[in-house]
């Protein structure tokens, strides 16, 4: 993709983005914290506001004309994302809040039943505090042992230690797609391969993933995946569960109530078929609809076209990082042309904390991260109590970036002066 392609793209979808237009502390906003939550189009706004203006009725409930629209939105949104991810069905994509949710789901109904002492989890030390706490829980009540994957020396996921962990006695392996601090991308088609070798099963993070690469679920041959809509241009309280429908079936319910039933009777209750035997009580209706909208927006742009643009935006803000004497980025670094990496940058620069970093940017109209990014033990690893992060979308630009490493050197000098 050529600089005149990018221009188009930005200035095609920016129009799109009212909030990006807005400014702070009388400076125009550049949002720089998309790995965070994602911006919403208006396409996927307007969505969200006809279904309570126009819709709003509860799905499968009703005979009436307005529950039979809601009910059409809300599971044509499931059709799209089936489509978006290329799941064999629709019956594979469940509904939840988010993906911490859908984790939780697999954890408490498969796991659970699934797992007992001695049997092994594999996970990384580069995992969100989302997929850690679920299995640490697991591990607690199961006896099941937990493995986690180093980093090799460019911080990115160890391969061959993986394979070293793996043997008869691993049951299940829980890893990220792409790292919300380290920025490296995994390479999920061979962990779940191997797993599978061994007969395990294995769940994928995708919430740094669906958004910003083309995903292939079949391709992939994951048993579940995750993903949180509000990264991904959809409203918040919506994610999804995508999980291969025999291994689906064998799961007892997570919930109770209603919606997840067939037949209620005093002394026991059969379960609805797949999806809706996860998806008990009234759900997030205005929300899932939006989410079919934000993938529909995706889908137009092209995730192709959105990750070369993304790779052109990241071979940038490493070359101008790279330049800034003292600061330390975190994982791999990515090609000259950007890739092999995500379009994320965490990082800090000697002497400053990182919350101050963020602070005085966010004076000058920048909005980037601070913090330990629910990657805790991640930042032990490093002996960092957090660290400051940029995170790109297909709506930003070269120029935004220019101006945020002028911003960030100014701050650095001004920290500098202060204590020289």
């Amino acid at each position: 993709m050529t600089i005149i392609q990018e221009k188009t793209l930005a200035q095609k979808v920016r129009a799109d983005f009212p909030i990006l237009h807005q400014t702070v502390h009388d400076k125009p906003l550049i949002y720089l914290d998309s790995a965070a939550t994602s911006q919403k189009p208006i396409q996927v706004l307007e969505t969200l506001r006809n279904y309570y203006e126009k819709d709003n009725a509860n799905v499968h409930r009703g005979a009436h004309t307005l529950s039979v629209r809601a009910t059409e939105a809300y599971e044509g949104a499931r059709d799209k994302v089936a489509r978006f991810i290329n799941a064999a069905s629709r019956r594979e994509i469940v509904y939840t809040r988010n993906a911490t949710e859908a984790i939780n789901l697999v954890a408490y109904s498969w796991a659970l039943n699934t797992l007992k002492a001695g049997d092994e989890i594999i996970l990384s030390v580069m995992e969100h505090h989302s997929n850690l706490i679920p299995w640490q829980i697991v591990s607690q009540k199961t006896g099941a042992v937990i493995k986690y994957v180093q980093l090799t020396s460019e911080e990115s996921f160890d391969l061959e230690q993986y394979k070293s962990l793996l043997s008869d006695k691993t049951k299940l392996v829980a890893v990220l797609h792409v790292s919300n601090t380290l920025g490296c991308i995994n390479p999920v088609a061979e962990i779940v391969s191997l797993a599978h070798q061994v007969g395990a099963k294995v769940l994928i993070d995708a919430c740094q993933s669906v958004p910003h690469l083309a995903i292939d679920v079949q391709s992939i041959d994951c048993d579940w995946l995750v993903a949180s809509g509000h990264k991904m241009c959809a409203p918040t309280g919506i994610g999804f569960l995508y999980g291969k429908e025999a291994i689906l079936e064998a799961m007892p319910p997570f919930f109770g109530g209603g919606e997840m039933i067939a037949e209620v009777y005093l002394d026991h209750f059969t379960c609805a078929e797949l999806p809706h035997k996860f998806e008990a009580g009234t759900p997030a209706i205005g929300e899932a609809i939006a989410l079919g909208a934000a993938v529909e927006y995706l889908m137009g742009l092209g995730m192709d076209n959105i990750h070369a643009y993304e790779e052109e935006l990241t071979a940038h803000l490493f070359k101008k990082l790279g330049e800034i004497e003292g600061l330390r980025i975190y994982g791999p670094p990515p090609s000259l042309t950007g890739q092999g990496r995500a379009s994320l940058a965490a990082f800090n620069v000697e002497g400053i904390h990182a919350s101050d970093l963020a602070t005085l940017l966010d004076q000058e109209g920048i909005a980037i991260r601070s913090g330990h990014h629910c990657t805790q033990p991640l930042h032990r690893l490093f002996d960092a109590s957090g660290s400051a992060r940029a995170s790109l979308y297909f709506y930003n630009t070269r120029e935004e970036i220019e101006r945020f490493i002028v911003a960030l050197q100014e701050t650095i000098d001004f920290f500098a002066n202060c204590f020289s």
